[in-house]
């Protein structure tokens, strides 16, 4: 091994250092998030954060925060205290999802890859769909009966828009400010209470949904991507702008458990997408 490899060796190892001598892998998430985080400790974010601090030999603690407007700002980069701005320790550290570039954070190389998929409730009277394109071209008086939940935001609403649908959907938050569910278990309840017959939705809140019915409730139909309407989406970890030492760590972490990575996600049946050179440059 040449000198200079060795010096940049020992460099790194200055630089991560400190977040290896940590006692504490600090994560920041939603007590309400299924299948994300929950206080119960259940979500795919705490079974991998998990996973990352016994690798680390730490003990994992979080800060509770409704992900909502505000969470990095409450969690991410607060001080402990809050009346000590100046302060260079934080209530947490990371952030266990986030898209990939993310601009309010450092992120990580990609850890999965998903995509919106149309769910569609069976015997809902729309079991013949099997393309979302089917349903730009419905008759009319069925076009009419149609109930399709929509979001104030996100790439659904945009298709719905795009092919003449508005009309047809049904309104709701993508961040409902509800303390008793997020926007998956709303729309489970929903679907169950027949307000709705199908939703475009991120697949891993989909996949929630599914979870919670028998066997066979649901058809999931995979959105695909176009020059207009983007669907799929590489998500990574996030941490303070900065934090270089820390970001390389979790990287390592997930080059080296990316097997087990994908075990956890695998088992809550979320959609998954191959994660491509493009998603860690940043350039999809």
């Amino acid at each position: 091994m040449s000198v200079k490899k060795i010096l940049a060796g020992i460099c790194l190892a200055a630089i991560l250092l400190p977040v290896f001598a940590e006692e504490k892998f600090k994560v920041c998430a939603d007590p309400l998030n299924p299948p994300y985080s929950t206080k119960n400790k259940d979500g795919f974010e705490n079974k991998i954060a998990e996973l990352f601090a016994r690798e680390l030999g730490q003990t994992l603690e979080y800060t509770w925060f409704a992900q909502r407007i505000g969470f990095i700002r409450n969690t991410l980069t607060a001080p402990v205290n809050d009346w000590d701005a100046d302060s260079d320790e934080f209530k947490c550290d990371i952030v266990m999802g986030v898209p990939a570039g993310y601009d309010l954070t450092l992120t990580t190389v990609p850890y999965y890859k998903s995509t919106y998929v149309l769910l569609i409730a069976k015997g809902s009277g729309w079991d013949d769909i099997k393309d979302a394109a089917q349903l730009t071209g419905l008759p009319l008086s069925r076009e009419e009966s149609l109930k399709i939940a929509m979001f104030d935001r996100g790439p659904g609403t945009t298709w719905l828009q795009k092919n003449g649908l508005l009309d047809q959907g049904v309104s709701y938050q993508s961040m409902s400010g509800d303390s008793e569910n997020n926007v998956a278990m709303q729309i489970d309840k929903d679907f169950k209470a027949k307000k709705i017959d199908m939703v475009i939705m991120w697949g891993p809140m989909a996949a929630y949904v599914i979870a919670q019915s028998p066997k066979d409730s649901y058809t999931m139909i995979p959105m695909k991507s176009t020059p207009g309407i983007k669907f799929d989406f590489a998500m990574a970890m996030g941490v303070r702008n900065g934090d270089k030492a820390r970001k390389a760590i979790l990287d390592k972490l997930i080059a080296a458990k990316a097997d087990q990575i994908r075990a956890i996600i695998a088992s809550y049946n979320i959609p998954l997408l191959p994660v491509s050179k493009d998603d860690v440059n940043g350039d999809d």
